[in-house]
C-alpha cells in the first residue's frame, strides 16, 4: 500500500470529490483510447446522482497524506450484475478509480486489499467485481491480485467478465461461491 494511505467512508459533502475522481479516471481512459462510456456513462458520474450513494455509505475514499487519491463503491449485493448469486455471502465493488498524478503505483492493489479486508470484517466469504470483457489489462490486474474469472455475462448492452476472490481462513484465493450461468 502506498505510504500513509488510508481508506474511509466518503462524507455526504464529498460527492463532488468522488465524481471528480471518477471523471479524472474517465478522462485518462479516453486519452488512452479506451472510451469510458463502455462502462461509465456521464450521467452516472454526476455529483447529484452520486450523492445518494455517498449518503448510503457506498463510496469510500483512499487518502494519501490527507488528500483523496482514489475511490471505490462497496456494496453488499449486486442484483444487476450478479442476479444468480446467493444474497448475504459476498461483497461487491464497482467504480474503483484513482486520480492521475497521485503516485499511481500500488493504489489499485491497495484498494483491492482494503476491499478484501473490509469484506472479511463483515463476515462475507467472497468479494466480487466485474469489468468490461474487452479490458484485458484490467482483467490481468484482477487475476494477478488473486481474483478468479467466474463467468462472462451480458448485462444490457455490456458484456462483462465477472470475477470472484474467495476468502478463506488462510487468505488463499480460491474459486468458489456460485456456478457459472
Amino acid at each position: 500500500m502506498p505510504a500513509a494511505m488510508r481508506f474511509r467512508a466518503a462524507k455526504p459533502a464529498e460527492a463532488a470529490v468522488v465524481a471528480d475522481i471518477l471523471h479524472d479516471a474517465a478522462r485518462w481512459l479516453g486519452q488512452a483510447g479506451m472510451p469510458h462510456g463502455v462502462m461509465w456513462r456521464d450521467d452516472e458520474m454526476n455529483p447529484a446522482r452520486i450523492a445518494a450513494d455517498v449518503r448510503a455509505g457506498l463510496y469510500f475514499l483512499a487518502e494519501i497524506g490527507g488528500v483523496p487519491a482514489a475511490t471505490v463503491r462497496f456494496q453488499l449485493d449486486d442484483p444487476e450484475f450478479w442476479p444468480d448469486a446467493p444474497r448475504s455471502d459476498a461483497a461487491y465493488i464497482h467504480r474503483l478509480a484513482r486520480r492521475q498524478g497521485c503516485g499511481g503505483a500500488g493504489i489499485g492493489a491497495a484498494a483491492l486489499a482494503w476491499a478484501v479486508e473490509h469484506t472479511r470484517q463483515l463476515g462475507r466469504h467472497a468479494l466480487r467485481l466485474d469489468c468490461e470483457a474487452s479490458r484485458t489489462r484490467l482483467r490481468a490486474l484482477y487475476e494477478g491480485f488473486g481474483f478468479r474469472h467466474h463467468s462472462d455475462r451480458q448485462v444490457g448492452p455490456y458484456l462483462v467478465s465477472r470475477y470472484e476472490y474467495t476468502l478463506s481462513g488462510d487468505t488463499t484465493p480460491q474459486r468458489g461461491g456460485i456456478a457459472p450461468p
